[in-house]
């Protein structure tokens, strides 16, 4: 996620950097994680960092998974 907020690697270059052989791959199991396509974060999270000091970037795009939902009602 760090190299796609970067912008200075294209999507395929962060999928052969992060060990992925396939950018297919690399696309399906990030959005399977992530919730959107690397392309999509990238945009997205462009525009919601833009002027934003990267230690707060960091914190304000951390991921959640899918299907992951937030612990409510505990005791």
């Amino acid at each position: 996620m760090a190299l796609l907020r970067r912008g200075d690697l294209s999507v395929t270059d962060v999928c052969f950097a992060v060990g992925c052989s396939s950018p297919g791959t690399f696309s399906t199991r990030f959005t399977e994680l992530v919730g959107v396509p690397p392309s999509t974060y990238r945009r997205d999270a462009a525009r919601a960092t833009a002027g934003m000091p990267s230690c707060v970037a960091k914190q304000v795009t951390k991921p959640i998974r899918n299907r992951e939902a937030p612990v409510t009602g505990r005791n």
